[in-house]
C-alpha cells in the first residue's frame, strides 16, 4: 500500500485539537477545510485568526490561511480525508455521548467516494470507530466499509487519539508518538499514511479498540496518580502536615514520582476519560472510579474550608485566584476552579467574590450574572481580600510577592506560594 499521502482533507471540529491538526498539515503542503458548526470559529479562521489562546497556533494559522492552504466553513466538502474532532463529553450517568460524533458521521456519509478515508479523532469507548463504519454504512448502502467487508472496502476507517498537552500542542502534534488503529490493518496504514505527513514522531499501528482503550487508559494513569496526590493532601490536612514536603522528600527515592496535588482535576481528558473506562467495565474498574470520586470531591472540600473560614469574619471579601483548568492556558472545560468558585458562590450567596483570571476578560457561564462573583484585577483582588484562594498556578501568581499577602488568610491549593 502507497505510504505517502496527497489530496485534500476536510477536518470536523476546529477546536484545541482539530485547528493545530489542520495547521500541522496545511503547513506542509496538504490542502485542508477545516467545518465548525460554530460560524464565529468559521469567520474567525477564515480572517486567520485563533478563538483561543495557544501558543505559537496564531501565526501558523495567519500563514496557512495566507496561502491558501487552510480555510474554513461551516459546510462539509468533499474530500480525500475526513478528520474527526468534535467533542465527546459525558452524560450525567458518566457515560460517553456520542451525539457529536454521529452527527459528523451523518454530515460526512453524502460526500463520501470510494477510495476516501474517515478518522475518528475524538477521545471514544472502545468499539465507538466501529460504531462510525456502521453509522456511515447505513446512510451510504452503495459502498462497501471495513466492518462488513471480507475483502477490500471502499472507504477506510480508523481511529488516531490525540496525545498533546494544552500550552504545549503545536510542539507535541508533531514531536509525539500516535497510536493509529484501523477496523483493518489496511485501515490503520491508510491512516498511518496521512499522519506521516506531519508526525516527526513513531507512528504505532493496531487494531481501533486498542487505539481507543490506550488513549483512556493514558489519562487514567494520570488521573489515579493525581488521585493519590489529592488523598495524600487530606490526610495532611488531617494529620497538620505539609502534604508537599513530604511528596518532595518521598520523590528523593528512585522509583517514586508523586504527582501535585490540587483542587481537582480539569480538563476535557482527564477529567471524563476514566469515566469511559468504568463504562467499558463498571465492575471490575474499582480503582478508576475510586480516582474519579476523589479527585472529583477535591472541589467542594476546598471551598468548604473556605466558607468555615469565612464564617469567622464580618463580611468578608474572598479573591479566587485562576479559572483554567491549568496554569498559563485559556482553557475553562471541567476546570476544578470553577467549580470551586461555584460552590462557594452558591453556599453564600451574599459572599463577595472577586475572580482574577487574566486569560479571560468575561466569567464563565456558571458565574455570570451572580451578584456576589464578580472579574477583577489581581491587584485590586489582593487589596480588597481578606481571604486568598489560589486555584491556578499562573505565572503572574506565581510571581506575586510574599509580603503582598500578608496580613490575609491564604489557601494555596498549588502550594506556589510555600
Amino acid at each position: 500500500m502507497d505510504n505517502t499521502f496527497t489530496g485534500r482533507v476536510a477536518i470536523l471540529g476546529l477546536g484545541y485539537i482539530g485547528l493545530p491538526t489542520a495547521v500541522a498539515l496545511a503547513t506542509r503542503g496538504i490542502e485542508v477545510i477545516g467545518v465548525d458548526i460554530n460560524e464565529a470559529t468559521v469567520e474567525a479562521v477564515t480572517q486567520g485568526h485563533v478563538p483561543f489562546v495557544e501558543p505559537d497556533l496564531a501565526i501558523a494559522v495567519s500563514g496557512a490561511v495566507s496561502v491558501g492552504r487552510l480555510t474554513a466553513t461551516t459546510e462539509v466538502p468533499e474530500a480525500d480525508a475526513f478528520i474527526i474532532a468534535v467533542p465527546t463529553p459525558f452524560q450525567d450517568d458518566h457515560t460517553a455521548d456520542l451525539s457529536y460524533i454521529e452527527a459528523a458521521a451523518g454530515q460526512i456519509a453524502p460526500k463520501l467516494r470510494a477510495g476516501d478515508l474517515v478518522v475518528l479523532e475524538s477521545t471514544s469507548p472502545p468499539g465507538t470507530t466501529e460504531q462510525v463504519s456502521r453509522w456511515l454504512a447505513e446512510l451510504r448502502p452503495d459502498l462497501r466499509f471495513p466492518h462488513e467487508s471480507e475483502g477490500l472496502p471502499d472507504i477506510h476507517v480508523a481511529h488516531c487519539p490525540e496525545r498533546v498537552l494544552p500550552g504545549r500542542i503545536m510542539i507535541e502534534i508533531v514531536t509525539n508518538d500516535r497510536v493509529i488503529g484501523g477496523i483493518t490493518r489496511q485501515c490503520a496504514e491508510r491512516a498511518a499514511a496521512l499522519y506521516r505527513v506531519f508526525t516527526q514522531g513513531s507512528i504505532l499501528t493496531t487494531d481501533a479498540a486498542s487505539a481507543e482503550m490506550a488513549k483512556l487508559v493514558e489519562n487514567a494513569y494520570r488521573d489515579v496518580n493525581i488521585a493519590f496526590a489529592n488523598e495524600l493532601s487530606l490526610i495532611g490536612e488531617r494529620l497538620r502536615l505539609d502534604v508537599w514536603e513530604i511528596i518532595r522528600l518521598a520523590n528523593h527515592h528512585p522509583r517514586v514520582n508523586i504527582l501535585s496535588p490540587g483542587p481537582g482535576v480539569g480538563g476535557h481528558c482527564i477529567a471524563v476519560d476514566p469515566w469511559f473506562i468504568v463504562g467499558a467495565a463498571p465492575d471490575l474498574a474499582r480503582l478508576v472510579r475510586t480516582a474519579r470520586e476523589v479527585n472529583d470531591s477535591k472541589p467542594l472540600h476546598v471551598a468548604k474550608q473556605v466558607i468555615e473560614r469565612a464564617s469567622r469574619f464580618r463580611n468578608p471579601t474572598v479573591a479566587c485566584l485562576g479559572l483554567t483548568f491549568k496554569a498559563n492556558v485559556d482553557d475553562m472545560r471541567e476546570s476544578p476552579a470553577v467549580d470551586v468558585v461555584e460552590a462557594i458562590a452558591n453556599a453564600e450567596p451574599d459572599l463577595d467574590i472577586r475572580v482574577v483570571e487574566p486569560f479571560t476578560h468575561c466569567l464563565p457561564a456558571q458565574l455570570e450574572g451572580r451578584p456576589n462573583v464578580r472579574l477583577q484585577s489581581a491587584s485590586d483582588a489582593i487589596d480588597e481580600a481578606d481571604i486568598l484562594v489560589l486555584l491556578v498556578d499562573h505565572e503572574q501568581f506565581k510571581a506575586i510577592p510574599k509580603t503582598r499577602l500578608e496580613g490575609r488568610v491564604v489557601f494555596d491549593t498549588r502550594g506556589a506560594w510555600r
